[in-house]
């Protein structure tokens, strides 16, 4: 029996992981811990699923390998230095592990390498994100994930930068940049999360999209997460290898 703790408990991703631990074989939801209550809580449990926020979410890291706890972690914002400092504190413990997924619905994981296999061959790739309005940040750690995936492989195919003519844009209506590929946000009543990667060539356009409508589509990764980080120490970064 996996004994799991949940921080961010009373959010409703933390709520939707409670009711998923609750109802998954061999696991035990053993702690749940809301905002501003104490992390010694945890004591005891043998993995942490992490949805709180960008701001705490290393010191609950922290914390967790000081403790000897594997973390399962879906908080946005864990950027190539980010990722670098998780690596460092999980260093402190070779037998602790965890997994840090920019999103953890199993289609949503299939469109990002459907996207990167795709990726060489067209000459234009854009991404349109979709979330709720409540979402604190932007774009999504999924957009963010799949233009870098798009962006290595194009690299990597030696393809030339992508066309775009735009010289006047005081508005930012082109998007963000991410290492050379235009993500557009949106955030509106309605969405729960939603991706689209078109890419374009001559003659044609290709289209993958995901739509996540309800938090119960991330549950099922979550829990493989669950099950999988207590034999993967170090650091594991998606849910990719996890599938396989």
């Amino acid at each position: 029996m996996i004994k799991v703790g949940v921080l961010g408990a009373r959010g409703r991703m933390g709520r939707a992981a409670c009711e998923a631990v609750e109802a998954a074989d061999g696991l035990e939801l053993a702690a749940t811990v809301g905002r501003d209550e104490s992390l010694d809580k945890l004591v005891g449990v043998d993995v942490v699923v992490d949805f709180t926020l960008p701001d705490v979410v290393m010191d609950n890291l922290a914390w967790c390998v000081e403790h000897g706890i594997h973390t399962v972690v879906g908080v946005s914002g864990f950027d190539a230095a980010r990722l670098d400092a998780a690596r460092g504190l999980l260093a402190a413990d070779p037998e602790v592990g965890s997994v840090i997924a920019p999103n953890f619905g199993i289609g949503a994981v299939l469109m990002m390498q459907f996207a990167a296999k795709a990726a060489k061959h067209f000459d234009s790739a854009e991404i349109i994100e979709a979330h709720h309005p409540r979402k604190v940040d932007a774009p999504s750690g999924t957009a963010v994930h799949t233009a870098r995936l798009i962006a290595a492989a194009r690299a990597d195919a030696d393809c030339p930068p992508m066309p775009d003519a735009t010289e006047v844009d005081p508005q930012g209506a082109r998007g963000a940049d991410v290492e050379g590929v235009r993500i557009h946000a949106i955030r509106s009543a309605g969405y729960v999360a939603s991706q689209e990667v078109r890419f374009g060539g001559p003659g044609e356009r290709f289209v993958i999209g995901h739509d996540s409508l309800d938090r119960e589509s991330f549950m099922p990764g979550v829990i493989l997460a669950v099950r999988e980080v207590v034999k993967r120490p170090g650091l594991t970064v998606g849910i990719d290898d996890l599938l396989e």
